[in-house]
């Protein structure tokens, strides 16, 4: 992913940072890193958060609408369009 990799600009220097996860999330991260062709952990983390800078669309409580509707989808938990129309009183017309 050439979009993903650092400014190789001579006078940016490297820094490096260090930060904690549990293991779980370090897998999900494992687990999407390799899922999206990225070479590295680090250059889907510096992809990512060049991409949150960039790109600052959510909120953390719009991102947690989102995960909590991921975690829905993922258990079946969902709503048809007609479900949503009677509760909402809308039509489709």
């Amino acid at each position: 992913m050439s979009g993903a990799a650092t400014n190789n600009d001579d006078t940016d220097e490297i820094a490096t940072v260090n930060f904690k996860v549990t293991e779980s999330f370090l897998d999900e991260i494992d687990d999407t890193w390799q899922g999206r062709g990225f070479n590295s952990r680090s250059e889907f983390i510096r992809y990512t958060l060049r991409d949150a800078i960039e790109f600052p669309t959510f909120d953390r409580d719009e991102l947690v609408a989102l995960l909590e509707a991921e975690e829905d989808i993922r258990e079946g938990q969902t709503t048809s369009a007609e479900e949503a129309r009677e509760r909402f009183g809308t039509s489709d017309e």
